[in-house]
């Protein structure tokens, strides 16, 4: 059985089950208590945005976002992210039997993959999916609130957002089906640089305004962002921004800082 080896474990995150279940735990712990409202914990969303950095950055940004997703038990859960080491056009779609975690394998719906790819088009780039870690960081969540959950890998290269909003549909249109789309923010400016930044991209978000996210986001997963915002708009699902914070909330350093958000979309 092909196995899609999770080349960041021990980097990005632990390689550890028990650190990643009490890093967990810990986040959980902060969220409880410092959650006023809890009834967004309650929701059932049909997509997620999630950051992929490393988790001591922004494990407690995609956390949130993968709690509440569980609440849709989904049975298979699409990850979409862009490819930051391998340049192709198009979209890959993985196709392997299963995806290595620091919890265990988490199975992969080969099935589905083929059938997606078939229909879309869609090619299977093994290198892009080597060492990906847009994709590969939420998987541990994954494992951790959807056990049961089969996973599809969808990495996309040079490619328009128009491409991947069809494909969006079909997927979400199967109700046991949810999408997790995989970004980052702004990159590298100053503290304040970073929120004046990232800000258009919250309220492009928030707003469902495609047109405000060109106006100056620099999120390195827009495209994934932008397609599923108008996989929203379609449909009218409503999106809820959940958290945001920078790389400085957890180093101090407001030189270099990267921005992390994530946010519900909800029928």
């Amino acid at each position: 059985m092909s196995i899609r080896i999770a080349g960041n474990m021990g980097a990005f995150y632990p390689a550890s089950c028990g650190e990643i279940d009490r890093m967990i735990d810990h986040w959980n712990g902060i969220l409880d208590e410092a959650l006023t409202d809890k009834s967004v914990l309650q929701a059932k969303p049909r997509a997620i945005i999630a950051p992929h950095a490393g988790y001591i950055y922004s494990g407690f940004t995609a956390n949130i976002a993968h709690r509440i997703l569980a609440n849709s038990r989904p049975k298979r859960v699409v990850v979409i992210g862009p490819s930051h080491h391998v340049y192709f056009e198009g979209v890959s779609v993985g196709i392997q039997d299963l995806y290595q975690s620091p919890c265990g394998e988490v199975p992969v719906d080969k099935a589905y993959a083929e059938e997606l790819a078939k229909r879309f088009g869609l090619t299977f780039v093994p290198e892009a999916h080597e060492k990906e870690h847009s994709t590969e960081t939420q998987v541990p969540f994954i494992r951790h609130y959807e056990p049961e959950a089969k996973v599809v890998e969808l990495i996309y290269g040079k490619v328009d957002y128009t491409a991947l909003v069809p494909i969006i549909d079909a997927i979400l249109a199967d109700p046991e089906n949810v999408v997790v789309i995989s970004s980052d923010l702004s990159h590298f400016y100053t503290l304040e640089q970073a929120k004046q930044l990232d800000n258009i991209c919250l309220a492009g978000v928030a707003e469902e305004d495609i047109s405000l996210l060109d106006k100056g986001c620099e999120a390195c997963g827009i495209i994934g962002i932008k397609a599923i915002i108008a996989a929203a708009k379609e449909h009218g699902w409503k999106t809820q921004l959940l958290d945001y914070r920078t790389s400085a909330d957890a180093s101090g350093d407001t030189q270099r800082v990267v921005g992390y958000m994530s946010a519900l979309i909800l029928p």
